[in-house]
């Protein structure tokens, strides 16, 4: 096995580079949003009791945000994080 300096010297002795994985996106951004509907029914209840401040109302609501922003994303540039060019 060559050395790490040896490998940083002459690169073209490096293993070569796995094609990267195919991931569907849309689940991984899916789950993060349920994660945060689930956080937001629960804590818009312990708000309505009034046990925490509506600061983390207002945060699950912004995941939630995110994650439609994220699956925006995702539907325009699925072809390219795919590598289906």
């Amino acid at each position: 096995m060559p050395s790490i300096v040896k490998l940083l010297i002459h690169p073209e002795l490096r293993k070569p580079t796995p094609p990267p994985q195919r991931v569907d996106l849309r689940k991984v951004i899916v789950a993060g949003m349920v994660a945060w509907a689930v956080a937001l029914v629960v804590l818009g209840v312990l708000a309505a009791v009034g046990r925490v401040s509506t600061e983390v109302v207002v945060t699950c609501v912004a995941g939630l945000l995110l994650g439609c922003a994220g699956l925006l994303w995702e539907r325009r540039n699925r072809r390219s994080y795919r590598g289906e060019d």
